[in-house]
């Protein structure tokens, strides 16, 4: 046999070597091809799930509807909603499945519009304004300035019904100062239209120039006037303003007169309480939570981490309502204090007041951080 010279079997090799990577380049693109098409059949899951560094999850509050509670989770990177989902929603009968077609509507148009001012889905009006609302109050904790300057906050207040509709107030703070008010909801239709074209633009404007929300009511708009103060001194706690007067807790009794006048006098003294507030405390308003007996909202003072004071601007009022609810809060009242959180037992014979004041109070503790 004839040994191979060193030569041929040098050429050999890089003959083979050559062929190899060849052979490698060859199938580089169809690899390349294989990935994007798996990107673009899992960009849901990846958006959902792999979070970049420095986004934020944030979760609204729990929003009761006539068909169940809807709690919206969203993530914001780069001040933009990336992803919206719900942690509760309507579910049994009927509901699990206008819940199965809306929800997934609601989050798709979340991420798209960036904000809270989506359209509702047809079919599933209830589903769609405590979506809303629970986006709302999501992005509130983020305290992102949705189409405004650098530095501002913008904050909304609570959804206050009246007599005639639900009244809602959105504010822009900067530098300290009220720079923007406009209402989010306000009465409408038949004559509740026109009162509301006349009165909130009024509103607005006094609300800018008195930076608070110590405005006189517009003459003919009662109820409209009185719902816009309570929800604008709500977004006035979450930027930590101590708007603690009489005047103010005149609004809020008076809000709540179709609840009975013990409401109102409930009113009065947990706002005489939240007054001069030292520097460095925060006043935190949580949302309204409607209970079977009445609505239930909770605000807390919040010093140094600790809750140094907590009260019920709104509870269950009316028959033996009142009398349960004037032994219940104060006990409930007490408790947060002593726990310095919502994980507090309910009162005996005050389940439901109990709960609500429970996730009220939470929905505050969450404004702070």
């Amino acid at each position: 046999m004839k040994k191979s010279h060193p030569i041929r079997r040098t050429l050999l090799a890089t003959a083979a070597t050559v062929s190899g990577i060849v052979l490698l380049l060859s199938l580089k693109p169809a690899s390349d091809a294989g990935s994007v098409q798996a990107g673009a059949a899992g960009g849901a899951p990846s958006a959902q799930g792999g979070v970049a560094a420095g986004a934020q999850t944030l979760t609204g509050t729990a929003v009761q509807t006539e068909y169940g509670p809807v709690q919206v989770r969203i993530t914001v990177n780069g001040g933009k909603i990336t992803n919206a989902e719900t942690v509760q929603q309507p579910s049994g009968g009927r509901s699990t499945q206008i819940s199965g077609d809306a929800i997934p509507k609601l989050n798709q148009a979340a991420v798209a519009a960036g904000s809270a001012q989506i359209d509702a889905v047809s079919g599933a009006t209830y589903t769609s304004a405590g979506y809303k609302e629970s986006l709302q109050a999501a992005l509130d904790q983020a305290g992102k300035a949705q189409g405004s300057g650098g530095g501002a906050q913008v904050l909304t207040g609570t959804t206050v019904q009246t007599e005639y509709g639900p009244v809602q107030v959105r504010i822009t703070v900067s530098g300290g100062k009220i720079t923007n008010a406009e209402a989010v909801q306000a009465p409408s239709g038949g004559r509740s239209t026109q009162i509301t074209s006349d009165s909130v633009p009024k509103l607005n404007q006094a609300a800018v120039a008195a930076g608070s929300a110590q405005i006189d009511a517009v003459s003919g708009a009662t109820y409209t006037s009185a719902g816009y103060k309570e929800s604008l001194q709500a977004a006035l706690d979450q930027a930590g303003k101590a708007q603690g007067s009489g005047t103010e807790a005149g609004a809020g009794g008076g809000q709540a007169e179709a609840g009975g006048g013990a409401q109102e006098g409930a009113g009065g003294g947990a706002e005489d309480s939240g007054a001069g507030q030292a520097t460095g405390t925060q006043v935190l308003t949580g949302s309204t939570i409607q209970t079977d007996y009445g609505p239930v909202q909770v605000r807390v003072t919040v010093s140094g981490g600790k809750i140094t004071n907590a009260e019920a601007l709104q509870q269950p009022s009316g028959g033996r309502s009142t009398q349960i609810s004037s032994t219940a809060i104060p006990q409930l009242n007490q408790n947060a204090v002593s726990a310095g959180s919502a994980d507090i037992d309910a009162v005996s014979g005050a389940t439901y007041t109990s709960g609500g004041y429970k996730q009220s109070l939470q929905s505050a503790l969450d404004q702070a951080g």
